[in-house]
């Protein structure tokens, strides 16, 4: 029997260990498809939400943020890499790297759920800032990315330009935070269990079919 989830996947553009865990959850559920039946709502976390439009250089901020020397930085990012191609996704962070604001990324992606187009949004989002090394942060990159999702360019334009869903984003960081999210990915499913990082498709799908079996069982 095909057991109907809700997903939420609470994660961040800026964060590599999310699409990572995306492109794992979805295998994991193409897989999974004889027991679990689910479509996955993006949820906003901002990793930086005081970040300034123009960014930061990655190396300085992962020193800041962490301490992590210039050298243990490199190694961190050719470790995402090596996980990233695994599930075929290119990764081309570099010294150069600059993190961003991504509250307006987050706005759009509200938006573009109520268009039915929020993981191709999501996915575009993902390849703009970590293979081609755009800014999520300058409305032209996400226009780009909101027409490669299928979206209106112009509808897109002028979300960006007001302060539409600037609240609701808000206040869903404000629930997650409040729920005990406080590192993405995490993968929430019919609000009562928990995955968090990116893990690999086995374990996703391990958990998927064991939830799926509890729901199952007799009462």
């Amino acid at each position: 029997m095909v057991r109907p989830m809700k997903i939420d996947f609470v994660s961040d553009v800026s964060c590599p260990w999310c699409i990572i865990g995306l492109r794992g959850l979805e295998e994991a559920l193409a897989r999974a498809s004889d027991v679990v039946e689910a479509e996955i709502r993006f949820q906003p976390f901002e990793l930086n939400p005081d970040m300034p439009a123009e960014g930061q250089n990655i190396v300085e901020h992962i020193t800041q943020k962490y301490g992590s020397t210039p050298e243990q930085s490199a190694a961190t990012r050719e470790m995402i890499r090596t996980r990233a191609a695994g599930v075929g996704f290119t990764m081309a962070m570099s010294d150069a790297s600059r993190i961003y604001n991504t509250f307006d990324a987050h706005r759009l992606l509200h938006w573009a759920e109520q268009e039915g187009h929020q993981a191709a949004l999501k996915h575009a989002l993902f390849a703009a800032y970590f293979t081609e090394g755009k800014s999520p942060s300058d409305h032209d990159v996400l226009v780009a990315a909101a027409e490669s999702a299928g979206l209106d360019g112009a509808a897109a334009r002028a979300v960006l330009a007001s302060d539409r869903y600037a609240v609701e984003v808000r206040d869903a960081e404000h629930l997650w935070r409040s729920r005990g999210i406080n590192s993405v990915p995490a993968v929430v499913i019919d609000e009562r269990y928990l995955i968090s990082g990116g893990q690999p498709s086995d374990a996703f799908e391990q958990a998927l079919r064991q939830i799926a079996g509890e729901a199952q069982k007799p009462v």
